[in-house]
């Protein structure tokens, strides 16, 4: 008997949650990652702009996400990065939630490789740079992924 779209594996509906940092006022970008990850076939809560790390970690709380994107338009990235995920990853309930930042995480637009590797040893699961769709992507479908592959994937992008 010929196999049918139904008899297909179901991938897995995720719950995304995106946002901004503390000090980045950018909407378009957190629009554009909304549509993007529901194209992809995923459930969205789109938290807003100007989101402090107490209200993400109330969030995630309550909404209990598969992975939480959060998104950097105003260079400030890097260092306001580091203060929310530290918060997040201080509060056992949210230890286990997988965590994305991506975008424009300096002024200068680039980040170094080792600036990457402190925001991983700081508790994010992957570090995107600017416009870089593949890993993200690699984390909406389901595989398998490790920090590892992660890294290098936002290396290419």
């Amino acid at each position: 008997m010929p196999s049918t779209a139904d008899d297909a594996p179901r991938r897995r509906t995720l719950r995304v949650l995106v946002t901004s940092l503390p000090s980045d006022a950018h909407t378009w970008n957190l629009i554009f990652l909304q549509k993007y990850i529901e194209e992809c076939g995923h459930d969205v809560v789109n938290l807003g702009s100007c989101v402090p790390a107490e209200e993400l970690a109330r969030a995630c709380i309550r909404y209990i996400p598969d992975l939480v994107v959060i998104s950097s338009v105003n260079g400030h990235g890097m260092a306001d990065g580091l203060r929310v995920i530290t918060y997040m990853r201080a509060v056992p309930e949210l230890s286990g939630i997988p965590v994305a930042i991506g975008g424009k995480l300096s002024t200068t637009g680039q980040i170094s490789t080792e600036q990457m590797e402190q925001l991983v040893a700081a508790g994010f699961d992957a570090v995107f740079g600017e416009a870089s769709l593949p890993g993200l992507r690699t984390m909406l479908t389901g595989g398998r992924y490790s920090r590892r592959a992660i890294r290098h994937l936002s290396r290419q992008a």
